[in-house]
């Protein structure tokens, strides 16, 4: 039986809870599985020295003992990418190195479970995009995509031709209520006059949205002048760049809100920090707050991050993070396990019933 590959059309959607709780539901259906992520792209250092967090969930969910360095034989860090594009990667070497890796976890396993990198481009600077590690390790594809406008159906009709005849279909994940229907009554037939077969829609699950404030400063590098309460959960931004007055009653109508500002706005801080429903303060450009702000959120417990970047580059970055949910954990596998039995056609996605 082929190895399954799970590529993205984007990063953070939701590819690697995905991958594992495939590999788990072939688990518990008696199959020996194994996991790899040939490119580690989630990293916490820009030199790679801190490993990749999606084969360690693996590892934890799955129960292996296999080694880091084999299920992520190669860390795709800046610093590796900038080392490529100067010429000191051999793509020949990194190939051989993934396969060496791949047929040492594959032995002894009925299904291997292959993660992409950030997204179905991500590895061509040294010809390694998840397309190409499909080729390199006779792998079928699944494609996972978000759909939230019709124009998001460009990028997957893009990535779908880049995949080609390796294309086992597609697995719309994150789906809200407002697009649901037009997803199964516009999309689905479309993409079957394509010959592309959607293997599932997956919904909103309430319980992933958003992020922990640990997780927020974690991704965007930002430091801690006030820790506060890291373990709150963030599930939208507003930007203070208002009266003080205007922005207090703006934020009292929020909830479950980080609010992003310049440094130097104290007055838009210390409204932020009265709003009770303002969980945490993101301050930019690298001012250092005032000491009246940091004892406000002291007293309040409310967490102040702080970031170099200016507001509107914050602002994306924020964006982003939260939108893409939470960080995955054993919780996010078995919340997502229970989507795809749902919503999805499991057999299919296992390749239930063909021969290895």
């Amino acid at each position: 039986m082929n190895p399954l590959l799970v590529t993205a059309t984007a990063e953070r959607t939701g590819k690697t809870a995905i991958t594992v709780a495939l590999a788990r539901i072939a688990a518990d259906r008696g199959r020996s599985v194994g996991y790899m992520k040939p490119k580690g792209t989630r990293l916490q250092s820009v030199v790679g020295k801190t490993l990749d967090e999606d084969p360690m969930l693996a590892r934890a969910v799955l129960g292996t003992d296999a080694e880091m360095h084999e299920m992520e034989p190669v860390v795709y860090s800046p610093t590796f990418i900038e080392g490529a594009i100067r010429g000191r990667e051999d793509s020949t070497e990194l190939r051989d190195r993934i396969r060496e890796a791949y047929d040492g976890l594959a032995d002894g396993t009925d299904r291997m479970f292959i993660e992409g990198g950030g997204n179905v481009h991500t590895g061509g600077v040294v010809g390694l995009t998840d397309p190409e590690v499909a080729e390199l390790l006779d792998a079928d594809v699944v494609l996972v995509a978000e759909y939230t406008e019709p124009g998001d159906i460009d990028d997957v009709i893009a990535a779908i031709e880049d995949v080609g005849d390796r294309l086992a279909g597609v697995v719309f994940n994150r789906v809200d209520d407002a697009t649901y229907d037009a997803v199964e009554a516009d999309v689905v037939p479309y993409l079957s006059t394509r010959d592309v077969p959607v293997l599932g829609i997956l919904p909103v699950a309430p319980e992933l949205t958003g992020v922990t404030v640990t997780e927020l400063a974690s991704e965007l590098g930002a430091d801690t002048p006030v820790e506060g309460n890291q373990d709150v959960l963030v599930q939208r931004f507003a930007v203070g760049a208002m009266g003080a007055e205007a922005a207090l009653r703006h934020f009292r109508r929020s909830r479950d809100t980080a609010v992003i500002t310049g440094g130097d706005r104290s007055d838009i801080a210390t409204a932020a920090i009265e709003a009770n429903s303002v969980r945490c303060l993101v301050l930019t450009g690298g001012h250092q707050p005032s000491g009246s702000v940091l004892g406000k959120a002291e007293e309040s417990d409310t967490p102040v991050l702080s970031v170099p970047g200016d507001t509107l580059t914050t602002i994306d970055r924020a964006e982003a993070i939260i939108s893409g949910g939470r960080t995955q954990d054993e919780e996010t596998v078995a919340v997502v396990r229970d989507l795809l039995e749902t919503h999805a056609d499991v057999d299919a996605l296992l390749g239930a019933g063909s021969e290895d």
